[in-house]
């Protein structure tokens, strides 16, 4: 028997065919939310739980495998999505802002590096995505993306594309005059098809109930499968919430027309926790715990309080894994940032790509099995010309030499996260060495300053006059009103 299986594989490999044996994962990643909104992490910050939803779902996660309390990411949708999806750093890729995108790198991101979707794709895997895109011009169904199935959240010119039809008015609801809706009445396109929705159809339900189908097909038919999910929720919009009593009856807090309000947020990340529930049931119910890992994470901070900012708010994301034998640890003081996914995917399912630009992260994967105790040294987030940097005892904030800060903004935070107890240290002697190898840590991903040839271009001259208007500058530099906690003078 043996030696039929060898000769099995001899026989794949000779065809030309990959062959792997890695983990199932499941990848969910929720849009605009901080790690204060979910109860695990809650009690770790100055407002406690007054501010957070209830997560039960997503809190499991955290118990059962590991979520890391310092996790940054971009501040912005965009490039954090590209982030997460190259392993690389927008230094590196181009992918800076919504509206910075060097060197026309929206277009050409995923053929000058590599996307994990095309990654897994390639090793065998079944690869769906479901959610929001949102991460470059290429679409993740095209083959330098590399996803096999999808059922995606979009707008009147991404139907056309996908489907060869135009988008009728009735075919969905509108958030506004162009934006379709993302939660009642959907406009979702699946495998090429454009979905025909109802009034009361959900968007993050329907996208759940894709991706579960996706785990079925593909559990049955012995496959290893990547299941992302670039969730649109908890993203604000007027468009409702549902009643469902499978969800603890959340109810429709709000109609067009009226403000996004908390209640309303916090209602949306409640749902979003059910949807991880019926993820982690499916998985039982496949018998497929042993081989599966559920991964969940957010793409910046939240909308108002810290989307945009170059301050540790603004890019400091939830991220935190379980299942396959990844090792309890709970919450850990660990840093990770989001370069550390793609090649985390890459070591679960057995390859090592080659690359002419290398992955600017490490894989997770020694540390979650329990191999190795600690993750890296440096993490590193940003947003447009701003840099942020930590380790576990410092921070380094809005690095910006083109806003007026040369050197940042420089702190002591020994074991504190979440704000408290930080301590400014920029012209301290006793913390030199540490502020000196941040900045030689950052030769390697360089900011952009005044003299890019990107603000020579008809959109760098327009998000210029933007950027730096001195309210959008005092947004930019600073926290939020209701999160300083530490001297930002």
């Amino acid at each position: 028997m043996k030696y039929g299986k060898t000769l099995l594989f001899f026989i794949l490999l000779t065809m030309g065919l990959r062959v792997t044996a890695g983990k199932n994962i499941v990848l969910v990643m929720a849009d605009d939310v901080s790690p204060d909104m979910f109860s695990c992490y809650a009690p770790l910050t100055p407002h406690g739980m007054k501010l957070s939803a209830t997560t039960p779902n997503i809190d499991k996660l955290a118990e059962t495998g590991v979520a890391f309390k310092t996790a940054y990411a971009s501040a912005m949708c965009g490039p954090s999505r590209a982030l997460i999806m190259t392993g690389k750093y927008g230094a590196t890729t181009g992918a800076l802002q919504n509206a910075m995108w060097l060197n026309n790198c929206r277009d050409t991101v995923y053929m000058d590096h590599l996307a994990f979707g095309k990654m897994l794709s390639e090793a065998g895997y079944a690869t769906a995505i479901a959610g929001k895109w949102h991460a470059g011009s290429q679409m993740p169904y095209e083959p330098e993306v590399g996803f096999q199935e999808y059922c995606l959240w979009e707008g009147a010119k991404e139907v056309l594309h996908a489907t060869g039809k135009e988008l009728q008015k009735e075919d969905c609801l509108w958030e506004d005059p162009t934006t379709p809706s993302r939660y009642w009445k959907p406009c979702l396109v699946q495998n090429g098809e454009l979905l025909d929705v109802k009034d009361d159809d959900f968007g993050p339900d329907l996208c759940c109930d894709f991706l579960l189908d996706f785990m079925e097909r593909q559990t049955k038919a012995g496959k290893p499968f990547l299941a992302y999910w670039p969730t649109v929720s908890p993203h604000g919009t007027r468009t409702g919430q549902p009643s469902n009593p499978n969800y603890g009856k959340p109810g429709d807090l709000g109609t067009k027309g009226q403000k996004d309000d908390r209640d309303r947020f916090r209602s949306l990340n409640e749902h979003l926790d059910s949807t991880i529930g019926r993820i982690m049931d499916k998985v039982t119910e496949l018998g497929i715990e042993d081989e599966t890992i559920i991964m969940f994470c957010s793409d910046n901070g939240t909308a108002v309080t810290a989307k945009t900012r170059g301050v540790e708010r603004g890019c400091h994301v939830v991220f935190m894994a379980a299942g396959g034998g990844i090792k309890q640890r709970g919450l850990t003081d660990e840093l990770m940032d989001f370069t550390d996914i793609a090649p985390t995917l890459a070591d679960y399912a057995g390859v090592n790509p080659q690359q002419d630009v290398p992955f600017d992260g490490k894989s997770l994967k020694p540390f979650f099995e329990g191999k190795t105790d600690s993750t890296k040294p440096l993490i590193l987030g940003y947003i447009s010309t701003s840099q942020i940097v930590r380790s576990k005892d410092h921070l380094l904030e809005v690095y910006n030499p083109m806003l007026g800060m040369p050197e940042g903004r420089f702190f002591y935070t020994g074991e504190n996260r979440f704000w408290k107890g930080y301590k400014r240290v920029d012209k301290n002697p006793e913390h030199a060495q540490a502020k000196k190898q941040f900045f030689q840590f950052l030769e390697h991903y360089p900011v952009v300053t005044e003299t890019d040839p990107f603000w020579e271009t008809k959109s760098g001259r327009k998000f210029h006059k933007a950027y730096t208007n001195p309210q959008a500058v005092e947004k930019h530099l600073f926290n939020h009103k209701d999160y300083k906690f530490y001297d930002e003078e």
